[in-house]
């Protein structure tokens, strides 16, 4: 494990006893958040991207904010549902960011979480799919999304324009050349994860895989790092991709951690998502020297080099910067961790 950071939900709305955190709260706090980790050398802040939830949904606005109040940490998304996108302006948008923050995006993008609603993204104005999910809608916008990232032309110039003028295609602007290397796809089975190695991005395996033979969550996730990166090497890409997985992770240090996190620690979990039979990893809440040897023991943080805390959001800036600061000083540094240098 080489950098770890948190991946926020960022849920609001009614906490219980007449409390209610909203939007701009949620919004704000992730700010405050950022910014502590930052200080502490925590390499990245990711944010889930949920559309007709009370969650984060439009995430750039809020990753520009972050990445103008901190200096070093890694801003993105875990993931973007590009059903929803439209790819020109995403790219716009992405290129802005990542200029802004000085090349700190880092970019995940996918099909997309299950929805609280039926085809939301039809609602958006993107119709046509052909996939009850919108899975092919998705990939669909994300190739013209990567054409766009790259630089290609994409229209047609006018000769009579009065604001220069000129023949052949015109690429969107503006455009961020490293863009490129900072795009990761959102994987939740090993066919999705080979198709994004074949494609030269990075992966995000999801907090679920869409696979339920009985296997460990881990080893399973491990398998699907493997075959990405098998397809990586076989399309000829070069270097090296990234790779992250997120895990629900809790250091035990106070009796506030033991009240909401002890006794938490459970084995992997089988559901059915979307309709398809699935495997959610489990939760690791212990005190720090035990989570250590148990998160050795994790096959697919091993082999990934980034780690994302899922965090809630919901208990405020204080305690999650305390969850952090935990686990960046008593745990992450036994697992090869080193603080983003100042």
């Amino acid at each position: 494990m080489q950098r770890f950071g948190t991946l926020s939900f960022g849920h609001y709305g009614p906490l219980g006893g007449g409390r209610q955190l909203t939007a701009a709260d949620s919004m704000l706090q992730a700010i405050d958040l950022a910014q502590g980790m930052d200080e502490l050398g925590v390499n990245g802040a990711y944010f889930r991207v949920h559309h007709f939830a009370r969650q984060q949904s439009s995430p750039m606005p809020l990753l520009a904010a972050i990445a103008a109040r901190t200096k070093r940490i890694e801003v993105g998304t875990g993931v973007i549902d590009m059903r929803y996108e439209n790819p020109l302006y995403l790219a716009e948008e992405a290129a802005s960011v990542d200029l802004l923050s000085g090349g700190r995006l880092a970019l995940g993008v996918s099909r997309g979480s299950p929805e609280s609603v039926v085809r939301g993204f039809e609602a958006f104005g993107y119709t046509g799919s052909r996939d009850p999910r919108g899975a092919d809608l998705a990939r669909e916008h994300f190739e013209l999304f990567l054409r766009a990232v790259e630089g290609e032309g994409l229209a047609e110039r006018d000769p009579a324009s009065p604001f220069g003028g000129g023949t052949g295609l015109q690429r969107v602007e503006p455009h961020s050349p490293g863009l490129r290397s900072r795009i990761w796809w959102g994987a939740g089975n090993r066919d999705s994860a080979e198709w994004a190695g074949r494609r030269g991005v990075n992966l995000m395996s999801s907090t679920l895989l869409t696979e339920a033979d009985g296997t460990p969550f881990d080893l399973l996730q491990a398998q699907q790092i493997d075959s990405f990166r098998a397809a990586w090497r076989e399309a000829g890409h070069e270097g090296e991709p990234r790779v992250s997985v997120s895990r629900s992770i809790f250091p035990i240090t106070t009796a506030e951690d033991a009240m909401y996190f002890g006794g938490r620690q459970d084995g992997d979990q089988i559901g059915v998502i979307d309709g398809i039979r699935s495997t959610f990893g489990k939760t690791y809440a212990a005190e720090p020297d035990v989570l250590v040897e148990q998160l050795k023991e994790d096959a697919a943080i091993a082999s990934a080099d980034t780690l994302m805390l899922t965090i809630p959001s919901q208990l405020g800036v204080d305690f999650n910067l305390r969850v952090v600061e935990s686990f960046a000083k008593l745990v992450a540094p036994s697992l090869g961790w080193e603080p983003t240098a100042g």
